[in-house]
């Protein structure tokens, strides 16, 4: 009777622990589409966003990771449509700030984890990580079986990577002209160093769309209304009247405030003024034809000149630490049927360094469940303000459904991702067995 009934036991276990631990519960469609089932962990900074500037500073010169494949700037294109050379690896600072504010209100984690606090990281509908909602690449699990691959941890969970990663994203947006799209500074070699240049650039960032897509991008699609008045960055005004690239440019001229104190100094950036031919012409919307060629412009006057960052010389080694995963954990033995408890178990991951450690967790088998999947621990120089723990906690579970076997062995794979030294392993046991009291029932002991 009892190896007749394993199936029927794990059948039984299976629906009660689905019901129990709420497996059952629909999931939102978008969530089967991100690089993460479940949501990982960040930390939140300083409500002035000054430690998000920094690292801004550093992306925009290639100062935080130069040379990573996935992280460092490439170099900037110069020049007009008929002769384009490599430029310096650096794009404007400010652009980085105002994009950041539109794009998440420069937040590294979801609204209700406080400042200097770790907790949910930001993840939008659409997959968007993070300050700079960051969808490139992140939209699928991209390692080896079907895991998160370090870069996609890192963009999810470190402020620093993620900043890098939308610098890299808009300097790839500059290096699409002249092949994919337009160019604008015809009048001044197509240099990125005048931040109006990068107009084309920051309408790509968002979607480089037009007439007939689902949220125009165009200036003079007749969805907006025209003449109209300036974006004032203050939340009054509705966003969907405006073009994502007149976000930025309303955001840098009229800067956010935050307790008080504006978020940086405004700088009033020239927008394309369309009711000059120079700029009605190119940016009409029978010009609206891929390659878009034709919609190649002057820079929008008066131009503004990136200025250049006053950066300290340790900025990066205090921005990233250097951080060391501690994990001390005995091994997990999961007794599924017995209690919530016993069917649970935590392990705890601190950073015996400094900065911000970020670490994933990989289950040698899917019965295994971990959440959060990846998350972060903070060294002692990093600001952690109540109710924020610097030690990461990390649960385990199983899914009853795809256990193999009313006993089951496997492991969970710490890796400090953005540090040195071997992952650790932690053996977990499961299990299920349990008797078969009476038909439809059963009784755990």
């Amino acid at each position: 009777m009892r190896a007749a009934s394993r199936s029927l036991r794990l059948a039984l276990l299976a629906l009660a622990m689905l019901v129990t631990f709420g497996f059952l519960r629909s999931a939102p469609r978008s969530a089967e589409a991100c690089a993460f089932l479940r949501t990982p962990q960040a930390y939140e900074a300083d409500r002035a966003r000054s430690t998000y500037s920094a690292a801004m500073d550093l992306a925009a010169v290639d100062g935080l990771f130069p040379a990573d494949p996935s992280f460092g700037l490439p170099a900037m294109k110069i020049g007009t449509r008929a002769q384009r050379t490599d430029g310096p690896r650096r794009i404007a600072a400010p652009l980085l700030r105002s994009i950041g504010w539109v794009e998440s209100n420069l937040s590294m984690a979801a609204r209700s984890v406080p400042f200097q606090s770790t907790g949910a990281a930001l993840v939008s509908f659409d997959c968007g990580h993070g300050i700079m909602q960051v969808t490139t690449g992140m939209t699928v699990p991209l390692g080896t079986n079907n895991q998160p691959t370090p870069a996609q941890v890192n963009t999810a969970t470190h402020f620093a990577y993620n900043v890098a990663k939308g610098a890299v994203i808009l300097a790839e947006k500059w290096n699409q002209a002249p092949d994919f799209r337009p160019i604008a500074g015809t009048d001044t070699q197509g240099t990125p160093a005048i931040i109006e240049n990068w107009y084309f650039a920051v309408w790509a960032y968002n979607g480089f769309t037009g007439p007939g897509s689902t949220q125009s991008n165009h200036p003079l699609d007749p969805v907006f209304a025209n003449p109209r008045e300036g974006w004032r960055c203050d939340g009054t005004q509705s966003r969907t009247r405006y073009p994502y690239q007149e976000l930025v440019w309303g955001c840098l001229n009229s800067p956010p405030v935050s307790n008080g104190t504006r978020l940086w100094a405004p700088l009033a950036l020239s927008l394309p003024n369309t009711t000059l031919p120079q700029y009605f012409q190119p940016l009409s919307v029978q010009n609206w034809v891929f390659p878009y060629s034709a919609m190649d412009m002057p820079t929008p006057q008066p131009a503004h000149v990136d200025p250049p960052q006053n950066i300290a010389p340790d900025a990066r080694a205090r921005l990233l630490g250097a951080p060391v995963p501690a994990v001390s954990s005995p091994p997990i033995e999961i007794r599924a049927g017995v209690s919530a408890a016993a069917a649970r178990a935590s392990v705890e991951v601190r950073n015996a360094g400094s900065g911000i450690l970020v670490w994933a967790a990989t289950p040698s088998a899917n019965w295994i469940v971990v959440d959060p999947p990846a998350g972060v621990s903070l060294g002692p120089d990093v600001a952690c303000t109540a109710p924020c723990n610097p030690t990461s906690t990390l649960t385990v579970t199983v899914n009853p459904v795809l256990l193999p076997n009313s006993f089951a062995s496997g492991r969970v794979v710490i890796t400090g991702v953005n540090a040195a030294g071997a992952p650790v392993s932690v053996p977990v046991t499961v299990n299920a067995d349990f008797e078969l009291g009476a038909s439809g029932t059963s009784r755990a002991y």
